[in-house]
């Protein structure tokens, strides 16, 4: 067997530094992951147990003394467990349903959030020595339990954190979404085409290129004081409403679906062009059923991680007052509304610790939607890929 021949340096130089480098990737990969694994672990941690909710079974008495002073509904015994923000619905159920008065019945209701945090073993409930007792008693005779949180789902924002829900907000967000998918893809598809397709190249067209690719990068709070600017103080769009929320993400996501549709586009083979021109088709004709067709995937691809990341934003929409506490989900595009991202963000502040769990549970939904969304992406490219 011949003897191999000794490596030149350099060669083992080159060698040494490529094992290095593959160290280096391997490990960013690994502390991505970790890191990953870390913050769905936290995140999963602190929200799983704001999916229930602590209910107390107690009498509710429907009659003219609790209509008039709802804390007299239930015994003053049990009084102290019961969420007040519940109590405080009786009335207005009670003049809504007349047929109910002179009643009594029992019912779980929704306990407050000392109640709720001591039977889901926080440490700062803060939950009165007697009180702990009586809830222990309740334990024993099934009078109290942790159940499915609909109210988190299904209630708007509340001061009181064990009847606070994300429904406004959630209404909210899928509102001001319509508007940014209805104002920007339709303006950024269009625009793309012509720059792509019909425009000369010239000074202008560059000159505008050039800042379509600059405003990508512009910080977007930024787009928050041109919303602000143009369509509030400008146009007098209804300050905190979906409306003015929408268009100002929809300034702030133009520029990604131009780009990302511009490149779509670029991606079809001339050939395609010029065999539809072969054949007689217009400029237009050629556009419309050739080209755009076969760019479609990546253009929707492109828009659809261009909404999501709008999706997430919230500094924008804090310029143009999206901060406001919304109890009740907008009926209008017009009506002050809230988004799931501003909501998180003023749960966050919140003093009462009871919020955290709620504040994580909100983040854990805001992940699914974006996750969703771009798993979506992924799937439209993949489905309808066309490799040439």
């Amino acid at each position: 067997m011949p003897k191999q021949a000794p490596m030149n340096p350099r060669t083992r130089s080159r060698y040494r530094k490529e094992v290095f480098f593959k160290g280096l990737a391997l490990t960013a990969l690994l502390m991505a992951g970790l890191f990953l694994i870390w913050f769905f672990s936290d995140i999963i941690s602190k929200g799983y147990s704001a999916f229930v909710q602590a209910e107390v079974l107690v009498e509710v008495q429907f009659n003219e003394q609790s209509s008039s002073n709802y804390q007299k509904a239930v015994n003053k015994k049990d009084r102290a467990l019961v969420s007040r923000g519940y109590l405080r619905t009786l009335p207005m159920y009670m003049e809504a349903h007349p047929e109910i008065m002179g009643t009594s019945e029992q019912l779980w209701v929704v306990a407050g959030y000392r109640v709720d945090q001591f039977l889901k073993g926080k440490e700062h409930h803060r939950l009165k020595k007697k009180l702990q007792r009586h809830v222990r008693e309740l334990e024993k005779e099934d009078r109290i339990r942790l159940a499915f949180n609909t109210g988190f789902f299904l209630n708007g924002d509340s001061k009181m954190p064990e009847i606070a829900g994300i429904k406004s907000a959630v209404i909210g967000s899928l509102l001001v979404l319509l508007i940014t998918v209805l104002f920007a893809l339709p303006i950024g598809i269009m625009t793309a085409l012509y720059l792509e397709e019909f425009a000369p190249d010239n000074r202008w067209t560059q000159f505008i290129e050039v800042n379509i690719n600059n405003l990508a990068a512009v910080p977007s709070i930024l787009f928050g004081l041109l919303g602000l600017a143009i369509f509030i103080n400008f146009f007098g769009v209804p300050r905190s409403s979906a409306i003015a929320g929408g268009l100002t993400l929809g300034l702030m996501t133009l520029p990604v679906i131009i780009i990302t549709a511009r490149a779509a586009l670029r991606a079809v083979p001339d050939n395609i062009r010029e065999a539809a021109c072969g054949v007689g088709a217009s400029r237009w004709q050629v556009v419309w059923h050739h080209v755009l067709p076969l760019s479609l995937p990546g253009i929707l691809t492109g828009s659809i991680i261009g909404l999501s990341q709008a999706m997430g934003e919230t500094a924008p929409l804090l310029i143009i007052g999206m901060m406001a506490y919304i109890p009740d989900a907008p009926t209008s595009i017009t009506q002050a509304a809230t988004v799931l991202p501003a909501q998180i963000f003023t749960w966050a502040g919140e003093p009462i610790r009871a919020f955290a769990e709620r504040t994580a549970a909100a983040i854990l939904v805001l992940l699914a939607v974006l996750l969703t969304l771009n798993a979506a992406a992924v799937w439209l490219r993949k489905r309808f890929e066309t490799k040439w």
